[in-house]
């Protein structure tokens, strides 16, 4: 084990190494699309599929974090997430509960690739939160980061039907506004470590585990969840849709966003940052694939394939930015 280590310290850095880990989460991530698709294909309520996910992934990292950290450990935890309340509830609602509720949401209207598609756009609305934070970014990002968008908007214009514009707006709108919440709730995480390293008195060991990260954030997104339960019309889930969710909490809401996370602490240069961002595009690709096999979906357009294309030869070019 500490060969493994030892040999994964000496690349843990490089962009290559960081890309084959934004990757690996995009196969997981992309879970979320298929079976959010499916539950919604089956009648499943969105509230339920954003919810319990959240639910789980708290269950999963929690049992986790005792059994291999110890309980003393897990009580650190905790004494974190309340020590620095409002924070973790700020961007965990930002950051998990926004982003997650509202990729739900759309899954009701759009097909899961078109969905995976769209939230590409994240890659974009990162752009904007570093610039935001303060970070520097090259023409050359900016440029090749708007190539990406002109490929997702041809993939939903390909979808697009005039007389029925509806799907179009509700599949789109809110994936939008996920794919610029995700970030922002990301981006106050690397900030809050940041901060916290440059003042050494404060504790910023906690913060270097992303398992306990994605713990803090689903545990904040918690008070939107209470609220939505109240104001949403939705029935009780069945069966199915506890198992399906289920399923999505461990491969995407544990595996996924932790090796995201991963990479994400690992990237020491806002290039690096955008690489791993961008490498999510992956899941245009995965989400597809596993649709045509598992729900019989039909192969995009022309102007589908196009977009398709656009967007990952936007992001090539992307991550070979030096």
């Amino acid at each position: 084990m500490n060969k493994i280590r030892t040999y994964i310290s000496q690349y843990e850095n490089s962009s290559t190494y960081l890309l084959i880990i934004g990757l690996l989460a995009a196969l997981f991530f992309s879970a979320t699309f298929l079976i959010n698709r499916a539950i919604s294909l089956d009648g499943g309520h969105w509230y339920w599929s954003a919810t319990l996910r959240f639910f789980y992934t708290l269950l999963f990292i929690a049992f986790g974090l005792i059994a291999f950290k110890g309980l003393s450990y897990f009580k650190t935890v905790l004494h974190e997430f309340f020590e620095h309340f409002r924070f973790w509830v700020v961007a965990g609602t930002i950051g998990f509960g926004f982003f997650y509720s509202l990729i739900c949401y759309a899954a009701d209207f759009s097909p899961g690739w078109v969905v995976a598609t769209t939230w590409q756009l994240t890659i974009l609305a990162s752009l904007f939160v570093l610039a935001f934070f303060g970070q520097k970014l090259s023409k050359k990002i900016w440029f090749f980061t708007f190539i990406i968008f002109i490929g997702i908007t041809l993939v939903n214009l390909s979808h697009f039907d005039i007389n029925n514009i509806e799907p179009l707006i509700l599949g789109f709108i809110p994936v939008l506004v996920a794919a610029f919440a995700y970030p922002i709730g990301n981006q106050l995480v690397w900030q809050e470590k940041k901060r916290r390293h440059e003042k050494e008195h404060e504790d910023v060991g906690i913060l270097n585990n992303a398992f306990v990260k994605v713990f803090l954030l689903t545990l904040g997104s918690f008070p939107l969840w209470i609220v939505l339960f109240f104001t949403t019309d939705a029935t009780a889930p069945s069966s199915g849709q506890l198992v399906n969710v289920a399923m999505i909490a461990f491969l995407s809401g544990v595996i996924a966003t932790s090796f995201f996370l991963y990479a994400r602490a690992k990237a020491n240069t806002p290039e690096k940052l955008v690489a791993v961002d961008a490498s999510q595009s992956g899941e245009v690709f995965f989400a597809l694939l596993g649709e045509i096999i598992f729900l019989n979906a039909v192969f995009p357009n022309v102007i589908g394939f196009v977009g398709i294309a656009v967007t990952i030869l936007g992001l090539i070019a992307l991550v070979r930015i030096k």
